[in-house]
């Protein structure tokens, strides 16, 4: 059983992370729609609005009130949202709520206990209503998927991003259902479980980015697919993990060494498209997207480690294997 205190943290922290993830989730179901599914994509749009009206709340109740750790992260925003934000709506003209960034770019962190329990019942009823949000969006990707796998349906999204975004919804609403539950959430118990989740995640983003450059980016190609193998094999070890405790410290070792490698590619490539200088057929908030992605899985793997930090100051990882492959990924670190 959770404190309060850690009941309402731990339930801002997660909408904050996965409301924005899931808005981004429909924003990216509708632009691959064809004319000819006009009304799925109306049907993604309204999952859209709905998310950002969840986050809206959560934004107002999580001031001051949420970790600094979280805040720092860049899993809620990055310096890139913004302009990833304003991109792609310039380039799918689908509409996008800016000002939710601005707010959580002014997001300060707790330095104090400001838990009541006029706000525990607040972020009660919002945990609610996420639920009832993420299990409408678990019913329309699962019915988009059925639909495509069925040859019924035709999206320019691969049949294993909808998986994939599935996946991730499941997850927030099992997370959901168990913070409403008073359980504990991201214990380090529960260490290897988030390691071969993640790890699963981080390889399939690095799959989908090689899937998503033009033919001509071949060394950024390689890189891609050098991560995804990478993963593959930290997913095959994190399960090992799961079954001897003794394999875990090394194996969050090496997922923390991974995922901040695989970070510093994403940043590297969400500032590619947004300056024009990667052939891609990918908008810049996908970059941003599985750019946050990887910042929550650092911070879960570095407080499942005792805090240990690789980053520069900036959250980059300066002098990486990542940004050591191409002049894009040097440019970052100088």
């Amino acid at each position: 059983m959770i404190s309060r205190e850690e009941y309402i943290r731990l339930s801002l922290e997660l909408n904050l992370f996965f409301a924005r993830i899931a808005k981004e989730h429909a924003i990216f179901i509708e632009g691959a729609f064809t004319p000819k599914d006009a009304d799925l994509a109306r049907e993604a749009d309204m999952l859209k609005n709905q998310f950002e009206m969840l986050l809206a709340e959560t934004i107002s109740l999580s001031n001051g009130v949420v970790s600094r750790a979280s805040v720092e992260s860049g899993e809620f925003v990055t310096p890139h949202t913004l302009a990833a934000e304003r991109a792609t709506q310039f380039y799918t003209g689908i509409p996008i709520n800016f000002r939710l960034t601005q707010m959580e770019e002014g997001l300060a962190g707790n330095s104090g206990n400001l838990a009541s329990p006029l706000l525990e019942g607040r972020v009660f009823n919002l945990n609610n209503r996420a639920i009832v949000l993420a299990t409408a969006l678990i019913n329309f990707k699962t019915k988009i998927l059925s639909n495509v796998l069925a040859c019924r349906l035709f999206t320019l999204n691969y049949p294993l991003l909808l998986d994939h975004i599935l996946r991730e919804a499941k997850l927030y609403l099992r997370t959901l259902n168990r913070l409403q539950n008073r359980e504990s959430v991201g214990s380090a118990n529960e260490l290897a479980g988030q390691e071969i989740f993640w790890n699963r995640i981080m390889g399939e983003h690095a799959l989908f980015i090689r899937g998503l450059l033009d033919p001509t980016e071949g060394e950024l190609i390689n890189t891609a697919n050098d991560f995804g193998n990478e993963f593959a094999e930290l997913t095959r070890k994190a399960i090992a993990a799961s079954e001897q405790a003794a394999l875990l410290p090394g194996m969050t070792r090496e997922s923390i060494d991974a995922t901040a490698g695989i970070r510093d590619f994403k940043n590297a490539g969400t500032e590619g498209l947004l300056n024009c200088s990667i052939k891609a057929i990918a908008v810049p908030l996908l970059g941003d997207h599985v750019l946050r992605e990887a910042n929550h899985y650092l911070r879960i793997l570095r407080q499942g480690s005792g805090g240990r930090s690789d980053t520069d100051g900036s959250g980059r990882r300066c002098g990486s294997r990542a940004n050591r492959q191409t002049d894009t990924e040097t440019r970052i670190c100088g």
